[in-house]
């Protein structure tokens, strides 16, 4: 089992080479129900081109970076950074690194950088993911319940300021089969077992989910700009339970200059039916 002295910023957990095959494709489309035709088609790269983030849970493939109070751990923030897409066919290479610790009122944050390479060395995108530890395990039996959500210090005001444009990706009812090819080993995120283990009530659904979903409206009104040179910078802010229906929801502020192009900035964020938000922050993609 990793100790606390072994997870420290600048360890460096490894690489990766992963062919990016129709299937994997094809498994990512049946998870998170999304069947855009770039994926098996032809696409504004020409080919066809995997899902921006097809290698979301890259950064899960060792859990040796991880504190060893996993009791309560939660997904509580995360990063992207899209440079490239990466096509169907490709072989590319996944390098992880711890980049930073920190501590935040009663957890404590591991941040674990993820970059995905091209054959040609190029780096294609990178994802920051913090990971928030309990410093101690609370009395409790559950770390959350499913009421928590409804506190009114768990309610996320947005919408707020300038609406240039509103965008929005369809209903999606999270169900038990899309958690398990989500995320196919066993753990807390597919298993009621194993979540009640770890103190919570139900079956956590894995937080890069909502984040594809995200990524999936970004993707249907960005196109090219999303897959090359887009951004997304949010938090996990409530827990999606397995069950769940989430939307997805965006407004562009403002489109700044960015050379001969300019960029959409957006409010992002993804909600429950009743307005509970689970993920609230920020998106960017280049417009042309």
């Amino acid at each position: 089992m990793t100790s606390e002295n072994d997870v420290y910023v600048g360890r460096y957990m490894g690489e990766r080479a992963v062919e990016i095959t129709p299937e994997l494709v094809d498994q990512y489309s049946d998870a998170v129900d999304d069947h855009n035709r770039w994926y098996s088609g032809e696409s504004a790269f020409g080919g066809a081109v995997a899902p921006a983030l097809l290698l979301h849970s890259e950064v899960y493939r060792t859990l040796s970076w991880y504190l060893p109070r996993i009791y309560g751990n939660l997904h509580a923030r995360q990063e992207w950074d899209l440079f490239q897409p990466v096509m169907v066919g490709d072989r590319v290479t996944t390098r992880s690194l711890v980049i930073d610790r920190y501590i935040k009122r009663d957890r404590e944050y591991i941040v674990n950088e993820v970059t995905c390479f091209g054959g040609d060395g190029r780096p294609l995108n990178r994802g920051r993911t913090h990971q928030s530890f309990l410093r101690e395990r609370q009395p409790e039996p559950m770390v959350v319940d499913k009421e928590r959500e409804r506190r009114a210090d768990r309610r996320f005001d947005v919408g707020q300021g300038e609406v240039v444009e509103e965008i929005a990706g369809p209903a999606k009812e999270v169900t038990l089969e899309m958690c398990r090819l989500f995320s196919p080993r066993k753990s807390y995120h597919n298993d009621i077992e194993e979540a009640r283990k770890l103190g919570f009530p139900d079956i956590v659904v894995q937080g890069m989910m909502p984040l594809c979903f995200l990524s999936e409206m970004m993707t249907e009104r960005f196109g090219e700009g999303w897959f090359a040179g887009g951004r997304m910078n949010v938090n996990l802010v409530n827990v999606v339970w397995r069950g769940d229906i989430l939307m997805c929801r965006g407004i562009v502020r403002e489109f700044s200059p960015e050379g001969s192009r300019s960029r959409a900035n957006l409010q992002i964020w993804c909600e429950k039916p009743d307005g509970t938000k689970v993920v609230v922050g920020s998106a960017s993609a280049i417009v042309a």
